[in-house]
């Protein structure tokens, strides 16, 4: 017996030939407005199994006719294109196609030069890339600033925090004026909700940058050890 009031549920086809869903009516309704489902694209209606043209579904076709161009959320406003995501290393063996969607998904954030972007202790819940300019880690001790590492155009930090949502360990300073571009845990999890098959290979890019991470962490340590080793020794 069909339950009353069951939500109906839809799914899009991206031009990235990923289906994205499934999603309500109200969330189906966010993304035409924020230009992610243009009138031509296909959308497949649980209720009905079939696909139809979104400007053919009746829910949808006055929303067509009256949506605003200027509230559509194009990547190309805000000057960022899937080539630009080509910029970071972890994503620059990406497709093409996979990138446009994930823009879906990311803030650009635009520090001034010896802007602070998060402090040691600060919750956290997002990575960021560095786009452009160049950005350091850094704690202080004893009221002396120690930089850990810099991270310049192309790389990216905070990964960690994006999967424990622990507390920030150091903080991010702009050394020069810099364009990041940011992906929150919210926006990861709307993420393997709306496109899993995105997510794969966005998660295979974050594996690559926590395990080249890692690796760079154990050979400093290895290093350290012989240093300390060789100087003890020169003492004997």
């Amino acid at each position: 017996m069909p339950v009353e009031n069951a939500p109906v549920y839809f799914r899009t086809w991206g031009v990235d030939n990923i289906a994205y869903g499934p999603v309500e009516l109200p969330g189906l309704v966010t993304w035409i407005r924020e230009g992610r489902v243009p009138p031509d694209a296909w959308v497949f209606q649980d209720a009905t199994r079939e696909w139809r043209r979104a400007s053919d579904i009746p829910e949808l076709k006055l929303l067509f006719k009256s949506r605003d161009a200027a509230v559509a959320r194009d990547p190309a406003a805000s000057g960022i294109t899937p080539g630009s995501l080509r910029r970071i290393k972890i994503l620059a063996d990406v497709e093409e196609k996979l990138l446009h969607s994930l823009l879906a998904y990311l803030e650009v954030v635009k520090l001034p030069a010896h802007k602070v972007l998060f402090k040691k202790g600060d919750h956290a819940d997002a990575m960021f890339f560095v786009l452009e300019g160049e950005v350091r880690a850094r704690v202080m001790v004893d009221g002396k600033e120690s930089t850990l590492t810099t991270m310049a155009a192309g790389e990216c930090f905070g990964e960690l925090a994006l999967l424990d949502h622990g507390p920030r360990s150091a903080d991010a300073v702009a050394n020069t004026e810099s364009v990041l571009l940011k992906i929150s845990a919210a926006s990861l999890k709307r993420l393997f909700d709306e496109a899993p098959a995105l997510a794969a290979p966005f998660m295979m890019a974050l594996c690559r940058a926590i395990t080249a991470r890692t690796r760079a962490l154990t050979k400093r340590y290895e290093d350290s050890i012989h240093f300390a080793r060789t100087a003890a020794t020169a003492t004997e």
